[in-house]
């Protein structure tokens, strides 16, 4: 066989094989998630976690150079040789493909949180509409133990570095309760990308070649302990969007600072609202009179801030990474960052909140 055949042969073999290996969750948990892949982010985070600046997204920027650089080269060559260069893309792919799943994508078929955690997935609106009730009454209280005034929104007096540091105090009281959540060595940084990122529509994402946590730095403040917890959830090595969110909550609000708790639970309780605003929108108007005028103010500098850098770009991304989340073992797509709340209502039905 010539050797051009053999990298793209290896795509399809790498494919069969996932499609293959997401009947054995058991095994990747086993094998994979709680063993070799914590020596290699281990690994890369303490390589990589003290520099400064993100070698992901050095990393990327130089990689896009060079492709543009290699159909720069080959554009006279194209008609005539369109079939080496496929092989030759196909080839690269192949390699690109094998790394991202050995240094951190088999997480996507480990065993799913609700298993391991032994959290019910199925609520009725009941248990929807009194634990929306309970997240008003608890945001809130947090909400009011900062401001001290009901219509003031809150400002968040932390910088941004501060907010990664802080985070790990989190994940260390979350892990008292549960261990498989021990966060180790920090590698948090602000992408370099956050412009793009933004007309993309997004918060953050995990370099899984690097393992750094890179976090959107232009977010309101606000929101930068949960989605910051949420990157460093798929740092320890889950992949599932809705399981992230659920992590980040969960480390945002058994924190020991007020406006770290504030983040966690006005994100989950803005999802709760959502649905309800979807399901019902009586309901949801006579929820949202009991929230404080402050945490609508934050709301909506949310809004106003996504608003501002909305494009035609964020949509087309969001559909294309709709799509890539449904290929690698995340059947509900972008819908499955809300599907997090099936996880909070049953984790807290006997639980204070």
């Amino acid at each position: 066989m010539k050797k051009k055949y053999i990298l793209p042969l290896f795509l399809l073999i790498q494919i069969i094989f996932l499609k293959i290996l997401q009947f054995f969750p058991d095994y990747v948990e086993g094998f994979y998630s709680n063993n070799l892949y914590i020596r290699i982010s281990h690994f890369s985070r303490n390589v990589l976690g003290k520099i400064p600046f993100s070698v992901g997204d050095c990393f990327y920027a130089l990689l896009i150079i060079s492709i543009i650089g290699w159909f720069w080269r080959i554009r006279k060559t194209w008609k005539t040789e369109w079939k080496n260069h496929l092989l030759t893309i196909l080839g690269k792919i192949s390699v690109f493909y094998f790394f991202f799943h050995l240094l951190w994508a088999f997480n996507y078929y480990r065993k799913p949180l609700f298993e391991k955690m032994e959290i019910k997935r199925e609520y009725t609106d009941a248990d929807l509409l009194a634990f929306t009730k309970r997240l008003i009454a608890k945001t809130n209280e947090i909400h009011y133990q900062i401001t001290k005034n009901d219509t003031v929104r809150v400002v968040f007096p932390y910088s941004q570095t501060e907010v990664f540091k802080t985070n790990v105090s989190g994940y260390d009281n979350l892990a008292k309760e549960h261990p498989y959540f021990k966060y180790e060595i920090l590698s948090v940084k602000k992408s370099l990308f956050s412009v793009p990122l933004t007309y993309m529509g997004f918060g953050g994402y995990l370099n899984p070649f690097t393992n750094e946590a890179q976090v959107n730095d232009l977010l309101p403040m606000y929101n930068f302990p949960i989605t910051s917890s949420h990157e460093m959830a798929h740092q320890i090595g889950f992949a599932s969007e809705n399981e992230c969110n659920f992590i980040g909550v969960l480390a945002t609000v058994k924190n020991d600072n007020l406006y770290y708790q504030y983040s966690g639970y006005s994100f989950a309780l803005r999802y709760c609202l959502g649905i309800w605003q979807f399901k019902n929108e009586k309901i949801f108007n006579e929820l949202k009179k009991t929230v404080h005028i402050g945490i609508l103010k934050n709301y909506q500098e949310s809004q106003d801030f996504w608003n501002k850098y909305d494009t035609f770009i964020d949509k087309g991304f969001h559909f294309l990474y709709d799509n890539f989340l449904k290929s690698n073992n995340q059947k509900d797509g972008m819908e499955s960052y809300s599907k997090f709340v099936d996880l909070m209502i049953n984790y807290y039905k006997e639980k204070k909140l």
